[in-house]
């Protein structure tokens, strides 16, 4: 596909999602890599364009250059926006009640430690939405696990269980607690399936995700 025939395929995906203002938005590609500019009104706008973006085929890598700026002269102080994260980590039972927030300049960190991936991602997601966070750094760390021999056999079933996967086409390499995902997919919707299946396995406590999307 041609630069041009992507570039116009991400401006028509960005104008399908709902959650994005395609107005203010700018698309540049260069050789299947996809460069976003611009601003939107939040920071769950801002990854709602990305992930808009990652759903086309044939994007290869995304530069994400879109600037937050909220529609209001009054911008919230990092202590609201602190105190509303602590409330709404609190009120999600899948968030683990070690996680820490800090708050600097509307960027919020989140620190602290869970047993699974998936707490670590409902924590990012429930304060990326607030009203003022401009953009989130997630440091929760995974706790140990006892390891368990047959986490890439774990792994490799789970890909072949999954009908939206060839998995043939990925394969599973397992050193100690890191998992290493290579082979080639469609989309990036099967590479982020394939990444969840690796992070669902006992005692992973990274993935290395160097699985291609086919253009």
């Amino acid at each position: 596909m041609s630069d041009a025939g992507l570039k116009s395929l991400v401006e028509e995906e960005l104008e399908f999602e709902p959650s994005v203002n395609a107005a203010h938005i700018g698309v540049a590609v260069r050789d299947g890599v996809v460069t976003l500019t611009g601003h939107v009104a939040s920071y769950a706008e801002k990854i709602a364009a990305e992930k808009a973006t990652q759903r086309v085929r044939g994007v290869k890598a995304i530069a994400e250059e879109i600037e937050v700026r909220y529609p209001y002269d009054g911008k919230r102080s990092d202590e609201e926006i602190a105190k509303r994260a602590v409330n709404v980590l609190d009120w999600n039972t899948q968030v683990p009640t070690s996680v820490k927030v800090k708050v600097e300049r509307g960027w919020v960190t989140l620190s602290g430690v869970a047993d699974w991936q998936y707490q670590r991602e409902a924590a990012e997601f429930s304060v990326r939405k607030l009203d003022g966070v401009v953009g989130v750094t997630n440091t929760i760390a995974l706790k140990d696990r006892p390891k368990a021999a047959d986490v890439q056999k774990k792994i490799e079933d789970a890909l072949k269980r999954n009908a939206a996967l060839d998995a043939a086409a990925i394969h599973v390499t397992v050193a100690n607690d890191k998992v290493s995902l290579t082979g080639r997919v469609h989309s990036w919707q099967e590479r982020r399936i394939a990444e969840q299946a690796a992070w669902s396995a006992p005692g992973v406590k990274s993935v290395d995700d160097a699985i291609s999307v086919a253009a």
